[in-house]
């Protein structure tokens, strides 16, 4: 038997940030980052709050990758202002950090019920309506994703003008994100329907709106839609799961501090050339691996299509590294200019024995080795 079933009541469209008048909660935590709070961005929050008469208090030491000692202070400040909600804003570490202090925080002092709003601030995780959370050991060079439904948010709140300001680097990287997790879960060896419908919904608004976001960031229906993409694609992995592309992400992020979604969106492309196995096919031949026949319907979804399956697979191959130039992503890690040859070479073992125990490595739909992910991440490096 399998269940697929919908935790978070979600709000989205215009003016629902209005929904913080309406929660049912009266002394809240807003958990968040100093960006927020030092770009004003946070009235759009606590105005509302005010308004309703809420109670709340700021906690905003969230850095990038959410490092377990920033997690510590959080529990701190949650055990000692007893909120009977967390209302957390930001992206994917902001929303991660939060869901790791308050189910932290809970298993010291459970005093009971405390709820979970995820505002998020960018269109790429889809976080606030997973049951994943991913903490950063950064003396060990680590990342540990946290899984259980407890993580899970009561409410998520999407709304576009959170989003107007982000940057085009980031609108790319983020976007490349949203589409990866799609792209994953479709492929996932624990696809369903409902993840597939979800995960099919989220590609073909990222083939029609993602470079509209990144040319353009006050294209507000552009960005909207993103904004629900990124739900769309969390939704679906939540249920599916991931694969490599993000097995091999969180090494990177880990160790040499690349930015999640564009260390997804180097690796998508090779990670699809592998799964499919396309570039070992013979014209004649008839089988293919699973994954071809699901790349190809993506292709399609794309608009994309050619003489047969193979084919078609490399054009989705060819339309993600279009969109990594086209937004200025990085193809190889040469081509960042900021990793020394001599110390990626030297990590790569170790990454790829990490990548093999992530969680996410369990539900590729093709079984990798060792050899096969060092390979992977060679081949990154430069053409």
């Amino acid at each position: 038997m399998k269940t697929f079933e919908m935790r978070t009541a979600i709000h989205f469209g215009e003016n629902s940030l209005e929904r913080l008048r309406e929660i049912p909660y009266k002394r809240i935590l807003i958990i968040t980052d100093p960006y927020v709070v030092q770009s004003k961005m946070i009235d759009m929050i606590t105005a509302p709050l005010q308004k309703a008469g809420k109670e709340f208090d700021l906690f905003f030491d969230v850095v990038p990758d959410a490092p377990v000692d920033k997690i510590a202070s959080g529990v701190r400040k949650f055990l000692a202002y007893q909120p009977d909600c967390v209302v957390a804003v930001g992206g994917g570490s902001a929303i991660d950090s939060s869901k790791a202090i308050r189910e932290f925080a809970l298993k010291i002092n459970n005093y009971g019920k405390v709820g979970l709003i995820a505002i998020p601030t960018t269109s790429g995780t889809g976080s606030e309506v997973t049951s994943f959370a991913v903490v950063n050991d950064t003396a060990a060079h680590i990342k540990y994703p946290l899984i259980s439904d407890s993580l899970t948010a009561d409410e998520a709140i999407l709304d576009a003008e959170l989003v107007r300001s982000v940057p085009p680097a980031v609108t790319a990287d983020t976007g490349m994100d949203v589409f990866t997790h799609a792209l994953e879960s479709y492929v996932s060896a624990a696809h369903n329907e409902f993840s597939s419908a979800l995960a099919e919904k989220a590609i073909e608004i990222c083939g029609v709106f993602l470079l509209r976001a990144y040319l353009d960031g006050n294209d507000m229906h552009a960005r909207q839609k993103m904004h629900v993409a990124s739900c769309l694609a969390g939704l679906s992995f939540n249920t599916a799961g991931l694969g490599i592309t993000h097995s091999m992400a969180h090494q990177l992020g880990a160790v040499f501090h690349v930015p999640h979604g564009r260390a997804n969106a180097m690796l998508l492309a090779h990670v699809v050339e592998f799964n499919s196995n396309i570039n070992k096919h013979s014209r004649s031949q008839k089988e293919y691996l699973p994954a071809v026949k699901r790349y190809s319907n993506i292709a399609h979804v794309l608009g994309l299509s050619n003489f047969n399956k193979v084919m078609t697979v490399r054009s989705l191959v060819n339309w993600i590294q279009f969109m990594q130039k086209e937004m200025n992503i990085p193809l190889t890690i040469q081509e960042m200019g900021t990793i020394p040859p001599d110390a990626y070479f030297a990590a790569i073992d170790k990454m790829a024995d990490a990548a093999l125990a992530d969680s996410c490595t369990a539900n590729n739909p093709r079984v990798p080795t060792k050899e096969d992910i060092v390979k992977i991440y060679t081949k990154l490096w430069s053409f």
